[in-house]
């Protein structure tokens, strides 16, 4: 029986041996394993393994989540308090960043317009976030004309983000006709699932119902082969695509 338990241990050994070196982890990992395979693997699993598993991947980003839930503002007030502190570009942006995630879109749309006026005015990654914080507080006209520019000088940034986010500038300004070109050209440029479902969304909201049904049934079909990781990432584009197609019945 004794060897039937030192045998078990070498095979769990063996088993954190191959992750460690498959997954590039440092050799002495290998030395504690073979030197001390009963503590050496219970050591590698709490060190090594379990962090990189996905069960320990979405504990983490549950336990994130309820943080957030149950403190909303702290993002903002840390955002706020290293801006006061330090009055940068910088911190001006993570604020606005963090009145976006917050929901407070005037405060964001504020604090982006601020950004803008400073040395990140050209910056694509920042003229997209101002155009998104304008698309939610209603300002549509505003956010398309970033949206255009951007696309303009630099067509190459997240061209696909950009796309998206114009057509539903374009939506949000009632200039479906447009919309519909942009998510056409998005869903033929990149095929992704984002881009199925906003064409889809835009296409039953605008009447086309030949083009909803079929996107519909389309995407309907690629998420039956999804997996549970798919599925779970995809999750609030999937529910946001569900609700508007139930609404219409």
């Amino acid at each position: 029986m004794p060897y039937i338990g030192v045998g078990f241990h070498i095979l769990v050994a063996l088993f954190f041996a191959v992750h460690a070196v498959r997954n590039g982890r440092e050799m002495y990992w290998l030395m504690i394993l073979f030197m001390f395979p009963l503590l050496g693997s219970v050591v590698y699993f709490f060190a090594v393994y379990l962090p990189e598993t996905k069960l320990e991947r979405g504990m983490r980003k549950t336990v994130t989540a309820a943080a957030k839930t149950l403190d909303r503002g702290r993002d903002v007030r840390e955002a706020k308090k290293a801006y006061d502190l330090v009055p940068t570009a910088q911190n001006q942006t993570r604020l606005a960043e963090a009145y976006l995630d917050a929901g407070d879109t005037a405060q964001a749309v504020q604090h982006y317009d601020l950004c803008l006026q400073g040395p990140f005015a050209r910056d694509a990654e920042i003229r997209m976030n101002a155009a998104y914080a304008k698309i939610l507080h209603g300002q549509s006209t505003d956010a398309i004309a970033l949206l255009e520019a951007v696309r303009k000088e630099q067509p190459n940034h997240r061209p696909e983000q950009q796309a998206l986010l114009l057509g539903q500038a374009y939506v949000s300004a009632g200039r479906q006709q447009e919309a519909g070109v942009i998510f056409a050209d998005a869903v033929a440029r990149f095929g992704s699932m984002e881009t199925r479902v906003e064409y889809a969304i835009w296409a039953l909201q605008a009447g086309e119902q030949s083009i909803a049904d079929s996107l519909y049934a389309e995407i309907q079909q690629t998420m039956k082969h999804w997996s549970r990781d798919t599925k779970s990432l995809n999750s609030d584009l999937v529910k946001r695509l569900n609700n508007a197609f139930s609404s219409r019945n």
